[in-house]
């Protein structure tokens, strides 16, 4: 089978189930993964799908809603969120921005730790609202429905009123030449004003948003104190990424 027929072949079986993985398509067109990888990763380069890990989905299904991210790549996000914890010391100001994982983060902090976290993520406050000595501040602003998070010129203006010892970044993108990027220009505006008052900033990734490049610059890697990912820190995909003075976790 050409080429062609086989992009042809990965966009009908995307259509019929929004979803394809490497293996289960090399099995059906009898080639290599590597083959496959290289055919999603042209598809992707002329924006006709969205690449996760281990293979595609619909482009319309990208970027997920709040609800969809809560339950996928969980173990991912456990992962994440305990590698995250030697970063968050008592009595530290915290910011802390949208998307899942960091609400996974805040489930995990212990019973009895004294922060002070600024956000603009409404699903983060209800996490941590259990916690005694957490001070909460929430910032204000315009609701953003595709980040569940309060974004606009009154949220930027607000966030830098702190100065925070940390600032744990949630990520859509991260690449070593390109940097940190987001989905939504309001968003990165966002994460630009917290990385700005911060005097440490985590990015957090998935494997997934390795490499990947969003429309919106948030930093380059030079801004970016630690990485985080669900990958152990000597993982080959992870080399990249080396002697840029990051912090690799």
């Amino acid at each position: 089978m050409i080429k062609e027929q086989r992009f042809d072949f990965i966009l009908n079986e995307l259509k019929v189930h929004e979803q394809v993985m490497y293996e289960q398509l090399a099995l059906a067109l009898d080639v290599s993964e590597d083959t496959i990888r290289r055919d999603i990763e042209h598809l992707y380069r002329n924006g006709l799908l969205s690449k996760i890990r281990g293979g595609a989905i619909l482009l319309s299904k990208n970027p997920l809603t709040f609800h969809d991210r809560t339950a996928f790549l969980t173990e991912e996000k456990d992962i994440i969120a305990l590698k995250a914890q030697q970063f968050v010391k008592n009595g530290n100001t915290i910011f802390m921005d949208g998307g899942t994982t960091i609400c996974a983060i805040g489930s995990r902090f212990p019973a009895d730790i004294q922060l002070r976290v600024v956000t603009n993520n409404q699903a983060l406050i209800e996490v941590l609202a259990k916690f005694k000595h957490i001070e909460i501040i929430g910032l204000g602003g315009v609701y953003d429905r595709n980040t569940a998070t309060l974004t606009g010129g009154a949220t930027c203006k607000e966030a830098e009123k702190y100065i925070a010892d940390v600032y744990l970044m949630g990520t859509c993108g991260v690449d070593d030449k390109l940097g940190v990027t987001a989905t939504w220009e309001t968003d990165a505006n966002v994460k630009r004003s917290m990385l700005g008052n911060a005097r440490k900033v985590v990015a957090l990734s998935n494997h997934g948003h390795l490499g990947h490049v969003e429309a919106f610059k948030v930093c380059g890697m030079r801004d970016v104190h630690a990485l985080i990912t669900n990958l152990d820190a000597n993982h080959p995909d992870l080399n990249s990424f080396r002697n840029l003075g990051v912090q690799i976790v």
